[in-house]
């Protein structure tokens, strides 16, 4: 058992030395107790977990076959959170930004990252000037806008625009229209075996090449990904570093099966020599 979602990036966090402060929604059943527990053992705070009993807690159940991914079976609740649960998690997530150096939003589609909590985080953070850095789920243009940078995807960042990309002028074309339509500082499409590009306002894409050796299971590379540039951007890195501490980051977990965290060693272990 590990855990997954925002969990997960809260483990990267953690794993790099931060303090994460873990906002999210379970329900009140065994999985909710298992998250708990697995977060407690990982030194990761459970305080601004809200609890909704109407909800299941989510899982994924993957059956693996000699180190690949045969299927995968998800229990999950996806209705919008609303009432006492949405008030809690304005609540929460308002105590969690206070005196954080980024908002890590990871937006899964099963509810949680809905408009009224958006507007929410936003006003917060741009009262304290922090930056919000968003792993996106396709299509969902308003929540999105005026992020300081998105993380999506090749195939998140197709979806937007209802298309797959398979050249390199309609993966500009994607860029630079999500970097204009959500109004935001950065786009960094993540490419798997292809690496990284950004896009940024005025300036030409760069493209940042893979750094894995091998790769075994990109399951949870993209919450490996805004771990590390989120944590590096909060201590003062620029954008560029924080990419490259990222790439490098993400090239470390494709190694390893199933969700998978980099410790600061590692990562400073990969620019060695």
């Amino acid at each position: 058992m590990r855990p997954g979602g925002a969990a997960n990036v809260a483990w990267n966090l953690i794993s790099l030395g931060c303090r994460p402060d873990l906002v999210g929604v379970v329900g009140r059943d065994g999985q909710a107790s298992q998250v708990r527990s697995l977060l407690r053992e990982k030194g990761i705070s459970t305080g601004h977990l809200v609890t909704d009993s109407s909800r299941v807690t989510t899982e994924k159940i993957r059956i693996v076959a000699h180190n690949q991914q045969v299927v995968r079976a998800d229990f999950e609740s996806g209705g919008a959170v609303s009432g006492r649960t949405l008030s809690r998690l304005k609540a929460a997530a308002l105590e969690g930004i206070a005196g954080s150096g980024a908002v890590v939003i990871s937006d899964y589609g099963k509810g949680v990252v809905a408009m009224p909590l958006m507007e929410t985080v936003r006003e917060a953070c741009a009262g304290r000037n922090v930056p919000v850095i968003i792993d996106p789920k396709e299509g969902r243009f308003e929540l999105y806008r005026g992020a300081f940078a998105l993380t999506p995807n090749l195939k998140e960042a197709g979806g937007f625009y209802n298309m797959k990309i398979r050249t390199a002028g309609e993966l500009e074309t994607v860029g630079r229209s999500l970097l204009e339509d959500l109004e935001a500082h950065a786009v960094l499409i993540t490419r798997g075996e292809e690496g990284m590009t950004l896009f940024e306002e005025g300036k030409s894409p760069r493209h940042f090449p893979t750094r894995a050796s091998e790769v075994y299971d990109v399951t949870g590379a993209g919450d490996t990904v805004i771990s590390v540039f989120a944590a590096a951007i909060a201590a003062g890195a620029s954008i560029y570093d924080s990419i490259e501490l990222a790439n490098s980051a993400a090239g470390i977990v494709v190694r390893e099966l199933g969700t998978a965290t980099v410790t600061v060693d590692e990562l400073a272990g990969s620019f060695a020599g």
